[in-house]
């Protein structure tokens, strides 16, 4: 039987489970990766995440030619390839992992269309995920998906064991394919066909790839006393060096699998009589990333506001001068803009920042929709994750999910707590170097002549603040209660059937 592996996210061997039974089944396989030019029309992708794929790929290719097979990259959109690939190729066997994001979905339905057509076996299985949404969504009490985590941990908890992972499959027996690959244009892609220059592109602190993956897990949890002590609210979220795993861009490219990383946390956990338990601790985060991708699977338009029935109707501000600021890292609150400079030069910040500026962005400080927000984290991110994106960007906003909207990131006094000196401040913004502590976080309450001496001003060298955040947070405070209470209003006029209204008719307040 001849096969294709169709590479999408999945970039590895190890615990892939329809790799492994497209291996066991079929006497050649073919591994494609299609790198399909459309997706720059929908996915905002910066230098840093290609750099990252593009290395992926590379390493990839590398531990399927020590198996005597390669990586065949092939450039075009799916639906018109692989009734092609599979004439060319005799193919009766097409193997994948499932996605369950909007793009993937319809991508997806489209091959089973021609495979189904052309009478050529599928094989999709879950493993980006450690549980299918749809079984959650069966398992539910309610029969609708959690959206709170207690909720959630508490469907999970009817749904039994996890099946262990699985090793690297045995490619032994697969016949060489080199033969069909004669006059294939299907090397492995470069930056420059991408049209990034490396230049473009920050210091390369993780490098894509499942050998990278697995290197960076194993030497991340050698500390077992580090592991099962882990509280996500307790690590720094401006320390010069990450406080947590920086598992999130291997996870979100598939570089590593979440059921192994699971089954290594769960072992750890094992051999101590204390652990900190989730939501906080290492397994805690893992299952946050279920709750959200569960949600985001089943509930329509989850990466919008109008149309997404679990979401709050809100005015935002539209303020192109604001969220430009914000983006570049110009908003004259040094904490917030330290932050975005290292998203956009590094690829990854730590979540408890992206709460800082998140929060800063939207309900806190500038009003400005959480869909414009997400669009930034999707384009500098390297961990850019649909699910999970749009999962924290809404919980952030207060628009789902979270709804102490009155709690609110101060742009000053929260990153004082874990960097009382603003060391991560000074290193992203160099030309704030000089300031004392006393003003590295306010630098526009320094007097004159210390400005002077930091061979800094105020207003010239690095911005004033774009807004007053004792007052613009008062304001907001109101604007979401009132948000609140509208929709709390629209909502009680839904179920009592006085007035029945899509979500996309609902009135913005």
């Amino acid at each position: 039987m001849n096969g294709i592996y169709w590479f999408r996210k999945a970039l590895r061997l190890h615990d892939n489970p329809a790799l492994s039974e497209a291996v066991e089944k079929c006497e050649t396989l073919f591994p494609l990766f299609i790198l399909d030019p459309s997706i720059r029309s929908f996915v905002k992708v910066g230098a840093n995440r290609w750099r990252f794929l593009v290395q992926s790929l590379q390493d990839l290719d590398r531990s399927l030619r020590e198996a005597n097979l390669r990586l065949i990259v092939i450039r075009g959109t799916p639906k018109d390839l692989m009734p092609k690939l599979i004439d060319k190729w005799k193919i009766n066997l097409i193997a994948y992992e499932m996605d369950t994001e909007p793009f993937a979905i319809k991508r997806d339905q489209e091959i089973d269309q021609i495979a189904n057509k052309l009478k050529v076996e599928l094989i999709k299985r879950v493993s980006h995920t450690l549980y299918d949404p749809n079984d959650i969504l069966r398992n539910s009490a309610s029969k609708s998906t959690p959206f709170t985590y207690q909720g959630f941990l508490t469907t999970l908890s009817k749904m039994g064991s996890l099946s262990p992972p699985l090793p690297v499959p045995d490619f032994s027996h697969l016949h060489p394919i080199e033969k069909y690959l004669k006059n294939e244009p299907c090397e492995l892609p470069t930056l420059e066909e991408l049209g990034i220059k490396e230049s473009e592109c920050g210091p390369c602190l993780f490098p894509g790839g499942e050998t990278e993956a697995i290197k960076r897990m194993e030497q991340t949890l050698s500390d077992h006393k580090w592991v099962v002590s882990f509280a996500k609210p307790n690590t720094s979220p401006n320390s010069l060096k990450p406080s947590t795993t920086v598992l999130s861009p291997y996870l979100k490219f598939g570089c590593l699998s979440c059921r192994r990383l699971y089954f290594k946390l769960k072992e750890i956990e094992s051999k101590s009589s204390k652990c900190t338990q989730p939501p906080v601790s290492l397994v805690g985060q893992l299952l946050w990333r279920e709750f959200f991708y569960a949600n985001a699977a089943l509930t329509p338009n989850f990466d919008k506001m109008v149309g997404n029935p679990i979401c709050k109707q809100i005015e935002w501000d539209k303020n192109d001068e604001h969220l430009k600021a914000w983006k570049e890292g110009r908003t004259g609150y040094p904490f917030i803009d330290a932050i975005m400079i290292q998203l956009k030069t590094e690829g990854w910040i730590h979540h408890l920042a992206r709460h800082a500026v998140a929060c800063f962005l939207t309900r806190g400080d500038l009003w400005i929709s959480w869909e414009d927000g997400l669009k930034v984290f999707e384009e500098y991110l390297l961990d850019a994750d649909w699910s999970l994106n749009a999962g924290n960007w809404l919980w952030l906003s207060a628009s789902a999910f979270f709804h102490q909207y009155f709690r609110v990131y101060s742009p000053i006094s929260f990153g004082k707590k874990t960097d009382p000196n603003g060391d991560f401040i000074r290193k992203y913004i160099p030309v704030l170097r000089r300031f004392p502590k006393e003003h590295i976080y306010e630098p526009w309450k320094a007097p004159k002549f210390v400005q002077q001496n930091c061979k800094c001003l105020i207003g010239v060298d690095y911005p004033k603040p774009i807004v007053d955040h004792e007052t613009v947070r008062k304001i907001n405070l109101s604007k979401m209660a009132k948000a609140y209470a509208n929709n709390k209003a629209e909502s009680i006029v839904e179920e009592t059937g006085d007035v029945l209204m899509s979500p996309k008719k609902k009135k913005k307040i």
